[in-house]
């Protein structure tokens, strides 16, 4: 069975030597009015 990953390693996996990282949410979803100005001006 070799494409089964090895599990052997993961219970003395160190969560400590991991980066701290910030998440950024670059597309957010534009608000209800945001969305209600544009389908206005759009059938203007």
């Amino acid at each position: 069975m070799a494409n089964k990953p090895d599990m052997e390693e993961i219970p003395s996996f160190d969560k400590a030597k991991l980066k701290k990282t910030k998440t950024q949410e670059k597309n957010t979803l534009p608000t209800k009015e945001i969305a209600e100005q544009e389908k206005r001006s759009e059938s203007s």
